[in-house]
């Protein structure tokens, strides 16, 4: 039985066009979801506008007041209308959207926000002389003389007072807060050359500072590196490594954190396409892939990530927001992810963040417990070498001496060269100097002492040597007696067979049997015994997420980890030195050994000013 639409009354419905203000309104609800939004595309305006320097105020999680300061070009008097109309730009010609080299593009922002809320601004262009023009609920008033030495202030009040249901959806003046401190952050990191500040001006007077970042100079990376220092933190910047690589006119670069310098959320992931910020689930997908040998499940990396490349191969007018990217070539911007962190993650070697150590050192001290004892003071180098001197044992008199005379005989014996040879204590992981719990291996480094686990870094060794066969002489597979047939739906079958190639080096045959079957006809011999439907289903299920299949490969990864840590050196047992010395040397020539095949580190090193800091010595 057929039931009346209740959105269409008896009579047919007239089609009628909307008015400005109610247009404004809609487009608002799309460009701005909360204050945040409204920042950045005011932020974004004074990017594009050449600033050098940006102050953000705030008031009340930015719902009453949004004030946005620069120093840029500015708006002549003549323009400011125009500037407020919708989609009137400065950025393009429309002639060609696909080639676009600024923030904002669709001139959206500025009417949008006047139709919601009350908008004024203010700004003098070089040459004329300063103005304002105010717009509130959509209703603009004439452009008036104004007071400003260079630049523009855009200032907001009262958002979405003229659509008072949006303020019901408004969270707390303390998230709203935050959401507005994360995206400053995140425009800060684009350009380390722009000086931003926030700051939160409730109540009147000059507020409280949320966020500074003063301008950095330098080439590229100094900048950056120096950006994020303030930004994400010191720990970050002393545990990333440096990421610069090319391919097919994409260019990768910024800094990616230690397996070992890993968080519990993915919080401390920033990626960033031609300078603007996004959160793209395909290149958030590349970058979990490019870690997943190395931390576990519960673990996420941290990378500040930025892509560089012509604007003809990437379409940023998929979304209002402009959040989201579309790549020409989506698997070459995946690959490039992938192939260039995993490229940096080797040639880091046996490191380890130093976060490790931090921790271990912060387990060590003890808390206090009373009034603080002062020790005496340390004594000077030379002092501390005379009480060496005094301590050691008397060594054997010279060959050639003769004691009874206290002189050297006429027979000298001339010693025989000796080859020169490294000490170990110089080397990166140092000299085995012991063994304590059946487990932990202390070393003597030139510079402090190691604590290595031994079982962890002996599992991370084998498996590093396991993959290296399996990539010289391929997966193994294993032929099944009786095919596996697997229903798919046309699209799922299209899906699998376009990268059947690909899983026949990793031990997987899959052919087509018909309609919308598939053939398992081999699969990986080190899995065993597999439900070859459910593997498929992960595989498409991983297609449909990732755009690219990885269960397979992790899947047969993780075998090779279990078998790793079966065949590696057991907790428990003890070690000869020169069993010790050789594994500390083979870690040292082994990539990614610094951290187990979970994320979990092998060894800790202490500096010797952190050891003598502990006992009171400094």
């Amino acid at each position: 039985m057929a039931h009346a639409n209740p959105n269409i009354g008896e009579s047919r419905p007239v089609i009628r066009q909307l008015d400005d203000a109610a247009i404004n309104r809609i487009a608002a609800g799309e460009v701005v979801e909360r204050p945040a939004s409204a920042v950045k595309e005011l932020v974004e305006n004074a990017i594009d506008a050449g600033a050098t320097r940006i102050r953000i105020d705030i008031a009340d999680g930015g719902k009453t007041l949004i004030r946005v300061t620069d120093d840029g070009c500015g708006i002549a008097p003549d323009d400011l209308p125009l500037a407020l109309a919708r989609h009137a730009t400065s950025k393009i010609d429309g002639t060609d959207l696909l080639n676009i080299h600024t923030f904002g593009f669709r001139g959206e922002a500025l009417p949008s926000l006047g139709a919601v809320g009350r908008l004024s601004v203010t700004s003098r262009a070089p040459g004329h002389d300063a103005a304002v023009i105010r717009v509130s609920g959509g209703r603009m008033e004439p452009v008036r003389p104004a007071a400003l030495s260079a630049g523009t202030v855009v200032e907001l009040a009262d958002l979405f007072h003229a659509t008072p249901a949006r303020l019901k959806f408004m969270r707390s003046d303390r998230a709203e807060t935050q959401a507005i401190a994360d995206t400053v952050r995140r425009l800060a990191m684009a350009e380390p050359a722009i000086g931003f500040t926030l700051r939160d001006v409730s109540g009147g007077g000059e507020g409280r500072s949320l966020f500074r970042a003063d301008a950095e100079s330098g080439d590229l990376f100094d900048a950056l590196h120096g950006r994020l220092s303030g930004v994400i933190g010191r720990d970050f910047a002393d545990n990333a490594l440096r990421i610069d690589a090319t391919r097919d006119g994409l260019r990768l670069f910024g800094y990616a954190a230690l397996p070992t310098y890993s968080r519990g959320a993915a919080v401390t992931q920033f990626l960033f396409v031609n300078g603007r910020p996004v959160r793209d689930k395909m290149l958030y997908g590349a970058l979990r892939a490019a870690y997943f040998d190395f931390l576990s499940r519960d673990r996420h990396p941290a990378a500040a990530l930025f892509i560089d490349c012509d604007p003809t191969l990437v379409d940023v007018n998929v979304h209002p927001a402009k959040s989201e990217v579309r790549f020409r070539d989506p698997g070459t911007a995946r690959g490039l992810i992938v192939s260039g962190l995993r490229h940096a993650l080797a040639e880091a070697g046996h490191r380890a963040s130093t976060t490790v150590a931090g921790a271990t050192l912060g387990a060590m001290r003890p808390e206090p417990t009373g009034a603080r004892v002062y020790q005496m003071d340390r004594p000077s180098p030379a002092a501390r070498g005379l009480g060496y001197a005094a301590q050691r044992p008397a060594e054997p008199a010279p060959q050639g001496f003769d004691e009874l005379n206290a002189g050297f005989s006429a027979r000298v014996v001339e010693p025989e060269p000796m080859p020169e040879v490294t000490p170990a204590e110089h080397l990166p992981l140092g000299a085995a100097r012991g063994q304590v719990h059946e487990n932990y291996i202390i070393a003597q480094t030139e510079t402090g002492m190691v604590i290595v686990d031994q079982h962890a870094a002996h599992e991370r060794l084998v498996y590093e040597k396991l993959k290296r066969q399996m990539a010289e002489n391929g997966v193994a597979a294993q032929a099944l007696l009786i095919p596996e047939i697997v229903e798919l739906s046309a699209s799922d079958r299209d899906s699998l067979l376009d990268i059947a190639p690909d899983l026949v080096a990793l031990g997987l045959t899959i052919e087509a049997f018909g309609g919308t079957a598939v053939a398992v006809r081999e699969t990986p011999a080190i899995l065993g015994e597999v439900n070859a439907a459910a593997l498929v289903a992960d595989i498409l299920d991983e297609l449909a997420d990732a755009g690219s299949a990885t269960t397979l490969q992790a899947r047969i990864e993780a075998i090779l980890s279990r078998v790793a840590c079966h065949g590696s050196i057991r907790s428990g047992r003890r070690m000869r030195a020169e069993e010790m010395n050789a594994l500390l040397r083979e870690m040292e020539a082994t990539p990614h050994s610094g951290q187990c095949n979970h994320g979990r580190p092998t060894y800790v090193e202490l500096r010797l000013s952190d050891i003598e800091r502990l006992f009171g010595r400094t």
